[in-house]
């Protein structure tokens, strides 16, 4: 059985992501879930006393799942339940300092996910193929969802947005002719992940800007600027309609319902609409030529870090990997060409900051 004073801090802890980091209500549902693991794990143990269980938290999230399936969790997952688990912790000896004064902070920082045996597996998304056959499957005529349909597929793959924030965009937050999306929570009301603020751009792919812009035109004439881009539509006896309706709540569920239709109809293996987002980093990455490059497409994906968008994306760019690798010349005695930015930088530092970085560059290396 649980202990109840367990039960209750995590509420508190979920009040207090509430109310004082004012974090998003499907984040902090997540991180319940993820709480649940170090509850069951404690059981009637009090948190404070955790170090006393005999089995340790990693090993018992070794053979831990709660949806009935085989095997261990994914490593991503099981490395989210350790942090939110070392976060509730380290909250409980700030607030609760008399009660959690005899958990020390090494114990804590012991905690780590469960070493596994990492499977191997296929990282998928959308080519820029895959949505090309999408965006032309020859669709009945007049039939007003599958066009928008086809539109979104273009326009997801061409922005690289979260579902979430795509569902909620609204006519006057696209700019096509400008290739500009503004997803602004605050000014047009976009869900964005954890309500970021953000200008992003389009790639430059003239025949699915040619998809967008049919459909833009088409429901810019009919609809308020208030109105949704990926418009509701009202069949009734046949017909269909276009509603200005503002996006529901669980838009993004039934957008990938749509989609799941117009793969069926182009034969083309269903991929999730986050799939395209990856399709679209992965695509971009590719014709990346310099770091300045690679930035932008971290700004434009809206990540606070350009690691972010190399952990996420990295791994997905398997066949680039290769392609470089299978070209390398099988011996050389010529020096490697210079980097022409990074010599230009260099030379202009000074001895001091030079031996800086040479000092900051042997830590890497060792680490």
């Amino acid at each position: 059985m649980v202990n109840r004073r367990n039960y209750l801090l995590v509420q508190e802890f979920s009040r207090y992501q509430q109310e004082t980091l004012q974090l998003n209500p499907k984040s902090i549902t997540r991180y319940k879930f993820y709480l649940k693991f170090l509850l069951l794990w404690a059981d009637e143990v009090f948190l404070a006393q955790a170090p006393e269980i005999e089995l340790s938290f990693p090993r018992y999230l070794a053979g831990a799942r709660r949806d009935g399936k085989s095997g261990p969790l994914a490593p991503s997952s099981l490395r989210k339940i350790v942090q939110t688990a070392k976060q509730l912790l380290l909250w409980s000896k700030a607030e609760h300092a008399v009660e959690f004064r005899d958990l020390s902070m090494s114990w804590i920082n012991t905690l780590r996910p469960p070493a596994m045996v990492q499977r191997a597996s296929t990282h998928i998304f959308l080519t820029l193929e895959e949505v090309r056959k999408l965006v032309v499957a020859p669709i009945p005529e007049g039939d007003l969802a599958l066009w928008r349909d086809q539109a979104a597929a273009a326009l997801l793959f061409l922005s690289g947005m979260r579902d979430g924030a795509f569902t909620s965009l609204p006519i006057q937050a696209v700019d096509l002719l400008n290739r500009r999306i503004y997803q602004w929570p605050f000014e047009y009301g976009v869900r964005t992940k954890k309500g970021k603020s953000a200008t992003t751009f389009l790639l430059e792919i003239p025949d699915l800007l040619a998809i967008a812009e049919k459909w833009d035109s088409f429901i810019r004439s009919r609809l308020p600027p208030t109105a949704m881009w990926y418009t509701p539509i009202i069949n009734q006896w046949g017909e269909q309609t276009l509603s200005a309706q503002p996006a529901g709540a669980h838009r993004n569920i039934a957008i990938a319902k749509r989609l799941r239709a117009l793969f069926a109809l182009a034969s083309v293996p269903y991929k999730s609409p986050h799939k395209f987002r990856h399709g679209h980093a992965v695509h971009a990455l590719r014709c990346a030529h310099s770091m300045a490059d690679y930035k932008a497409i971290s700004q434009n994906l809206m990540h606070d870090d350009i690691r972010i968008t190399d952990e996420t994306y990295a791994s997905l760019l398997t066949d680039e990997v290769q392609e470089r690798i299978r070209h390398l010349p099988a011996e050389s005695n010529e020096a490697p060409a210079a980097n022409s930015e990074l010599e230009a930088f260099l030379q202009k530092r000074n001895k001091k900051e030079l031996l800086e970085a040479l000092t900051a560059i042997a830590q890497k290396m060792v680490n």
